[in-house]
């Protein structure tokens, strides 16, 4: 088996004389780095943003780092390139790495800042550029923009011209269906980060804000250190619940790590629920968090549900394969004690620290500056707790200023986002 699979309920006892329980079950799923001779063929495409505000020294850091990834792939891995500003053009087709200095060459020279801002034009050529190249491979984009992408003009009930993100999130729901992975680079402080953020969620990639030009190498690196890790591709959570016991109606089901995202739930025809997870790395759990309802059982060690992975082994070239189905027992007493998981406690917590945030957007979206500040203290508290000092710090620093009486520049916001989203790294 090429899948590592562990279950635990927040509190494994259950009060036999209680109607209704409710329980969180964590999920930890991750590829056996064992089981892997070398590291997966990669098909990576790089989706960079060309537009105006791109001219001078952001562009030739972002040639730099294209660079340094260059240098890190393979003969055997495949690489395009895709510019966008106010239309999108292939730079690179799709193609074995076998000669890096010529392509470094072409994308020196055929990069150039000037117009506007046509995310999803970039986007839907990156992907056509990708599915040249899925055959036995981990196929992922890199997304990169400094900006917000064009919106359609609406007049009373008429719509003109295109909206970018709408197109944009269609075009990353449906990169994950043919399991292409699609994860977002916001350059600078002036991206829209709920679109970038929906693309990277819908897309299954991860969300990376490139605050400084000059951090934009090791942004890059870590990336793709992340994309190398890849052991399997296109997972799925399956899950089979026994009678009485049944998924809660609002946000069921959360991803805590290493990211934290909303994950829908697809109901299947035999009524096993699924969630998909995308790419599984060797080593490195990928959690799900889900909401659990538990009605009156029996007394006794009680099977609540099973959990399988189906998941593709590109090694291999074999696609749906399953796990063995994994049992979650809960024991039910005449005489409650409570059986609490430290973990997956801390897990709840992680959630907890992002939905604040979330809430803490909000209001202040709403205009109401003191309670956005009180949700994002309550935030910082809670990232204290999971000891992530970094993210309290940010939050805290955040909720000060608004209750100073100041703005939160863009800067802050992003910086508010990425803390509620992930572990924060000391840089």
């Amino acid at each position: 088996m090429k899948v590592k699979l562990l279950s635990a309920l927040s509190d494994h006892n259950l009060d036999a004389a209680q109607l209704t329980s409710q329980r969180q079950l964590a999920i930890s799923i991750s590829a056996i780095a064992d089981h892997f001779e070398h590291n997966l063929p990669l098909n990576l495409c790089l989706i960079l943003d060309q537009s105006g505000s791109m001219h001078g020294q952001p562009l030739k850091t972002v040639i730099q780092a294209v660079e340094r990834v260059l240098d890190r792939l393979e003969p055997r891995d495949r690489i395009s390139v895709v510019a966008f500003a106010g239309s999108a053009v292939v730079i690179i087709p799709n193609q074995p790495v076998l000669d890096p200095k010529t392509i470094k060459s072409q994308i020196s020279q055929k990069l150039a800042a000037s117009g506007g801002t046509s995310i999803a034009e970039g986007l839907q050529l990156g992907i056509t550029e990708l599915m040249k190249g899925t055959k036995g491979a981990v196929s992922q984009a890199f997304l990169l923009t400094d900006g917000h992408g064009e919106s359609s003009l609406k007049i009373w009930k008429w719509e003109f011209g295109h909206d970018d993100g709408k197109r944009c999130l269609e075009l990353a729901k449906k990169a994950a269906k043919i399991n292409l992975t699609i994860n977002t680079l916001g350059f600078g402080n002036h991206w829209n980060q709920d679109l970038l953020e929906k693309i990277a969620d819908a897309g299954g990639g991860t969300l990376t804000h490139i605050e400084r030009p000059e951090q934009a190498t090791h942004q890059f690196n870590r990336l793709f250190t992340r994309v190398q890790s890849v052991g399997l591709t296109n997972a799925y959570l399956q899950l089979s619940l026994q009678p009485h016991v049944r998924l809660a109606e609002l946000k069921p089901v959360a991803q805590v790590s290493p990211d934290i995202i909303e994950l829908p739930v697809e109901k299947l025809s035999d009524g096993t629920l699924a969630v998909r997870l995308g790419d599984l790395m060797k080593d490195v759990e990928r959690v799900v968090l889900a909401n659990l309802y538990l009605g009156k059982l029996p007394l006794g060690q009680q099977v609540i549900g099973n959990v399988q992975i189906r998941y593709d082994d590109p090694a291999m070239q074999q696609e749906g394969l399953l796990s063995p189905i994994w049992p979650v027992y809960a024991n039910v007493l005449a005489v409650y004690q409570p059986d609490f998981n430290s973990q997956v406690h801390q897990w709840i917590l992680a959630v907890a620290k992002y939905r604040q945030t979330q809430l803490a957007e909000t209001k202040l979206q709403q205009g109401d500056r003191s309670g956005a500040a009180t949700m994002l203290q309550t935030a910082a508290k809670t990232a204290l707790q999971i000891g992530d000092k970094n993210a309290a710090t940010v939050l805290q620093t955040s909720a000060t200023r608004l209750q100073s009486g100041q703005e939160l520049s863009d800067a802050d916001l992003k910086k508010t986002r990425i803390a509620a989203k992930t572990i924060l790294q000391s840089s």
